[in-house]
């Protein structure tokens, strides 16, 4: 389990003059999942990339606490929406992409991306081309590369959101059991909330724009034991968009008229 946690305190960030974050204080402890949820342009990606050192805020700091693993190559790894896959590499060959250039030799190179294809599901599939792949397989495969690094911090950006309804729910078992099998500190974006109650320890909830820290909801029952039918994560899913219902709807009507 990752012994890294991520800090930002006092974020603010404008572009220009518009105002889009405004002065968030919050923790991805060590080896959990922090999930940042809220209406539309509230921010939320932007503080992703804020927190993982994309983007230089206005105003405010991010400090990572802890050391990374030995075997650490990339202490923040980003797995985005677009699956982002080399159409002419195989899928061994796409996790390998990550992993070249690094200290690792051959044989270490070829452990580790067996080991990731594995713990993704796709080692049968390991000499297939993306084209040949489910949208649900090819965003393994983005996990598998981004986890063949062994980061100390995951930060993910809405990562199943291009996948069809019926593909996410059947992915999201599966993601939640991976996330919860590799230990490592997580941030997670999504606008869905089954995915925020499923997967997250810490759920942060945004405000409009600018976004404001609204709450975090702490969930304490370990991700694996947690199933979409379960009272308690019906009743979370349901104050999580009593929380943003409103905003919700301002930003959809703000979106309208621009």
């Amino acid at each position: 389990m990752s012994s890294v946690r991520l800090r930002a305190d006092c974020i603010s960030h404008a572009y220009k003059s518009l105002s889009v974050l405004d002065d968030i204080s919050l923790t991805a402890e060590a080896g959990e999942v922090l999930v940042l949820v809220g209406p539309s342009g509230c921010g939320k990606s932007t503080l992703l990339g804020i927190l993982g050192g994309l983007l230089a805020p206005t105003s405010g700091t991010v400090r990572m606490d802890g050391e990374a693993r030995s075997d650490c190559l990339n202490p923040l790894t980003y797995v985005f929406q677009d699956f982002s896959l080399l159409p002419w590499r195989s899928v061994a060959g796409n996790v390998s992409l990550a992993l070249e250039g690094t200290r690792l030799d051959t044989a270490s190179r070829h452990a580790r991306i067996a080991e990731v294809l594995g713990l993704t599901g796709l080692t049968e599939f390991r000499d297939a081309l993306p084209k040949q792949l489910s949208g649900g397989m090819r965003q393994r495969v983005g996990i598998a590369r981004a986890l063949a690094v062994r980061p100390a911090v995951l930060l993910m950006d809405e990562p199943l959101s291009a996948l069809d309804g019926q593909t996410r729910d059947l992915l999201l078992d599966e993601f939640a059991g991976l996330i919860a099998r590799s230990g490592v500190t997580a941030i997670y974006v999504t606008h869905n909330l089954s995915e925020a109650v499923r997967v997250g320890h810490q759920v942060a909830v945004l405000s409009r724009r600018p976004g404001r820290l609204r709450e975090i909801i702490r969930i304490d029952r370990p991700i694996l034991e947690r199933r979409p039918s379960d009272p308690d994560l019906v009743s979370l899913e349901a104050m999580l968009w009593r929380l943003i219902r409103e905003d919700a709807a301002t930003a959809d009507r703000e979106m309208k008229r621009a």
